[in-house]
């Protein structure tokens, strides 16, 4: 017999979203599952549910099938997810108030080592995904318009190249900033805290921002053409920078 899996396709960011999505479903069904990377996941404080129905059938869990199959009244197959990425915006959507729910939402502030920092700062995080995609970033002109309108005390920088001229031309206009270099985990904690947040493409952005419960979220517009990503930064009272 076998169970409900969820594979390694994409990095962390992805695998988020996909345990996430597949977690709600085996709640509803009490799937048993084996989830990709859950022990790293779940240092966020987001459990992911394994109950205990498996079957013998397995059908492809998706984009296009992922509410049917959640709102059918039984489940009498396994489900596989490894080829999709759930980020249409309804799911999107429907993920981002599950993390806002006051019980999860509690869990997820209560596991994070920087939660003092919650509501008591006015500090400003800038997440700027580059490297593999870094013709696709939103550009210096992105970040130095978002800036300008947000009054902040210390201003904080994450990056996965910090030799690219983005940030050294940041450093050079912001000489007080600082590169934080953080494990994956402790990124999405620490920048969570902070009061404003700046997001580039990407899942690990959108991560960052769906965990980020008290702050001034500002993301780049997008053609969705010029993306490799679903819609995962629609969100409401989330501020569209336009440039």
């Amino acid at each position: 017999m076998f169970i409900t899996t969820t594979g390694n396709r994409g990095r962390l960011g992805n695998q988020i979203i996909r345990n996430l999505a597949v977690s709600l479903i085996a709640q509803k069904h009490n799937l048993k599952v084996q989830y990709y990377n859950q022990d790293t996941i779940q240092r966020l404080g987001i459990q992911l549910f394994s109950g205990t129905n498996s079957y013998n059938s397995t059908i492809d869990l998706t984009d296009d099938n992922f509410f049917f199959i959640y709102n059918e009244s039984q489940l009498n197959s396994n489900l596989e997810s490894f080829g999709h990425f759930f980020q249409t915006k309804q799911i999107i959507q429907f993920l981002y108030d599950y993390l806002h729910t006051p019980s999860v939402q509690n869990n997820i502030i209560n596991n994070n080592p920087y939660k003092d920092r919650y509501n008591n700062n006015n500090d400003l995080f800038i997440h700027i995904r580059l490297t593999d995609v870094q013709h696709l970033n939103p550009g210096i002109d992105y970040y130095v318009k978002a800036i300008h309108n947000i009054t902040f005390n210390n201003i904080y920088i994450s990056t996965d190249d910090p030799n690219h001229i983005i940030i050294t031309q940041l450093i050079q206009s912001y000489p007080s900033a600082q590169l934080i270099a953080l494990d994956e985990i402790h990124t999405f904690q620490f920048a969570s805290t902070c009061k404003h947040i700046i997001l580039s493409h990407g899942s690990f952005s959108a991560i960052i921002g769906y965990l980020s419960f008290f702050s001034n979220i500002y993301y780049p517009q997008f053609d969705p053409t010029k993306i490799w990503h679903g819609d995962m930064f629609s969100i409401q009272h989330w501020i569209q920078v336009t440039f």
